[in-house]
């Protein structure tokens, strides 16, 4: 039975690491990167214990093993992670509904990940009800920003509901979009 609930424990984080190590694009064949997507960041078990004390992280777990998990970053975590520094400061800059993103109250999707042997079966779309059932109430929407060559995820979000709101080249070459999920 899948339960789909919030970051409790210390394994839960530690589990978070697993599955995030096995989805690096930096270990993934291009082949796997295009059909099952990735992620970019490495986190620390203390990058996610810090953003878990401001807002916990949405999870899914199937017999007490995460097989998914949605990560929640506020404005507070802004400078706790060197990589995300340049994502807040285009808040700054880009307008969303004719004012600047970091003018609202938002929530940053921090990461997702799904499990490989749980893809394509509703998990990513039930825990973003759990993310939404948890956060409408204290924040407007939330926002993160996804890597063009991520088809799978840019995909993915825009069924979710999600809607590009900018879209810029990163120093490294990499292209990225800036999604907004409008609750």
């Amino acid at each position: 039975m899948i339960e789909f609930t919030t970051t409790k424990t210390n394994k839960d984080l530690e589990q978070i690491l697993e599955l995030q190590k096995q989805n690096l694009a930096a270990g993934l064949t291009g082949e796997q990167i295009t059909s099952q997507g990735f992620v970019t960041v490495s986190h620390s078990f203390q990058d996610l214990l810090k953003m878990n004390d401001i807002e916990a992280h949405v999870i899914a777990k199937d017999n007490d093993r995460v097989i998914a998990y949605i990560l929640a970053m506020t404005a507070r975590s802004r400078f706790d992670i060197p990589i995300l520094i340049p994502m807040f400061e285009l808040f700054e800059q880009v307008n969303y509904q004719n004012k600047k993103v970091a003018d609202w109250r938002y929530m940053v999707v921090g990461q997702v990940c799904v499990a490989a042997g749980y893809r394509g079966k509703g998990i990513l779309d039930e825990c973003y009800t759990a993310y939404r059932n948890n956060f409408k109430d204290r924040y407007d929407f939330a926002i993160t920003e996804i890597a063009t060559r991520n088809q799978r995820s840019i995909n993915a979000h825009k069924r979710i509901g999600f809607e590009t709101i900018h879209e810029y080249v990163a120093p490294d070459g990499e292209e990225w979009s800036i999604v907004v999920w409008k609750w």
